[in-house]
């Protein structure tokens, strides 16, 4: 990897394969690429902006792919018959899957902090990224999402950064099980719920994440993770409610669009006031996971808690696009029932109802997660509350259509909540603006599909008086 590589990102933009490619072409090599959204005409800006760094695209037809020199880079799930990898079979170019080539970065760096859990990963990465940048660490990362401090008119899709100290942070995924791959130095375990696989496989991959690393980082407030501090007894550990973690949080003060507490450390009995502007008690705990793992290089509470206080959040997460006619309309990347309880959980700590547009991440995970969802959505919408589902996110390859949204809303119907499958995402948006009132929030969830944020700001346009 220190010669300049030839690299071809076949789905160049997709949140897990953007960054990379920017991180590569950071490190001096050529990245060429091609995505089914390109040639689908759907979010135009985002490539836009990577022909801006000097990449080349082409259509998702094999025609980039022409040389056994050239690196074909894809994610385990594009299947063979992509015409993109048949043209590297064809001519001999060498495959790599999305995870070997960011866990070959991520176990050459020096310092290596690795972050890990079913939800909150990316936001939490955010926070150490800010923190670290912030206290002049240099750091290199690697997130899913947009950092919004980074955000610039000229860097609109900021989620890596290139840095010069050797500290790598990353993101690592556990639902194609390539969390397997990494070798931290620091492993930060936030919680273990069923989201892609069983529980069973996640408690052997996250324990054997934890494993190899030097310093673990545990949330005692999860179950899961709780129990792996029998196991690391020198973890850093961090808790709401458990006064024995290392890290504690008092005096939660939530508000609509912000959360103020103290953070007290108590090896030490520093503490810190701090305030964010992402809303939540689950992001009081992803402070605190970030605190501890930027502590493990060396990061005072008070640093941490300075650079906290500017910390602009994740683009999608919990992501306030505007009010109009006293109608709020966030874009939230909730898609699995731990995430989609933390969002509607904060939402309605305050008055008024919530319209819930979700649109399931897949077929796959709709059908493995049904239940979970059904029980999710019945334990935290209320009695007012109304949700609406689109038929799940698809742009292709093979997908068993055996459970589709109508049958989670019979299922959240059955269990007293109020739940409609519409034809699709015009017609969500329709009805939206059929149902809504002022004081209403409405939130607009889901995952893999970039053109959400659009819809949900189409939304707040229409929901305007006209003039």
């Amino acid at each position: 990897m220190t010669h300049p590589t030839r690299y071809f990102f076949c789905g160049i933009g997709g949140s897990g394969m953007l960054p990379l490619a920017l991180i590569l072409l950071g490190h001096g090599h050529t990245i060429e690429g091609s995505d089914r959204s390109l040639d689908q005409g759907r979010t135009p800006a985002k490539f836009d902006y990577l022909r801006s760094k000097g990449i080349r695209l082409f259509p998702q037809d094999g025609s980039g792919v022409t040389s056994p020199e050239q690196v074909v880079v894809a994610s385990a799930a594009v299947e063979d018959t992509v015409p993109d990898i048949a043209a590297a079979l064809r001519v001999g170019a060498k495959r790599m899957s999305r995870a070997d080539m960011l866990s070959a970065l991520f176990n050459a760096a020096p310092f290596a902090i690795g972050v890990a859990g079913t939800s909150g990963k990316s936001t939490v990465t955010g926070m150490i990224a800010w923190i670290l940048h912030h206290a002049g660490r240099s750091p290199t990362v690697m997130n899913g999402a947009v950092m919004k401090n980074f955000r610039t008119p000229e860097a609109l899709f900021s989620s890596s950064l290139i840095g010069n100290s050797g500290i790598f942070v990353s993101e690592v995924d556990e639902s194609d099980g390539s969390i397997a791959a990494y070798n931290p130095r620091v492993a930060v375990l936030m919680n273990i719920a069923l989201d892609h696989k069983t529980m069973d496989e996640l408690r052997a991959l996250f324990t054997g994440f934890a494993t190899r690393a030097q310093d673990v980082v545990l949330n005692l407030d999860n179950d899961e993770t709780g129990r792996l501090a029998a196991e690391f007894p020198k973890a850093i550990t961090y808790s709401l409610d458990n006064p024995a973690a290392g890290l504690t949080a008092s005096e939660i003060m939530p508000a609509p669009t912000s959360i103020s507490f103290t953070v007290h450390e108590r090896s030490s009995g520093a503490s810190a006031a701090m305030r964010l502007a992402t809303p939540g008690r689950h992001n009081v705990s992803n402070s605190l996971a970030a605190i501890a793992a930027v502590m493990t290089c060396g990061v005072t509470l008070a640093q941490a808690a300075a650079a906290l206080g500017e910390f602009a959040g994740i683009a999608r997460r919990f992501d306030i696009v505007g009010t109009a006619n006293a109608i709020t309309v966030i874009d939230d990347f909730g898609h699995n029932p731990d995430k989609i309880a933390a969002t509607l959980r904060t939402v309605n700590q305050f008055p008024g109802r919530v319209l819930v547009m979700f649109q399931p991440h897949g077929f796959g995970p709709l059908k493995k997660m049904r239940r979970e969802f059904a029980g999710c959505f019945a334990e935290n919408l209320g009695a007012e509350d109304i949700l609406l589902m689109p038929e799940p996110a698809y742009f292709g390859g093979t997908a068993d259509r055996s459970v589709a949204s109508q049958d989670l809303a019979a299922d959240i119907c059955a269990l007293g909540r109020r739940a409609e499958a519409l034809a699709d995402r015009p017609a969500c948006g329709a009805r939206l603006l059929e149902l809504a009132k002022p004081g209403d929030r409405i939130l607009i969830m889901g995952a893999r599909d970039d053109t959400l944020t659009t819809f949900a700001q189409e939304l707040l346009a229409a929901l305007k008086p006209k003039t």
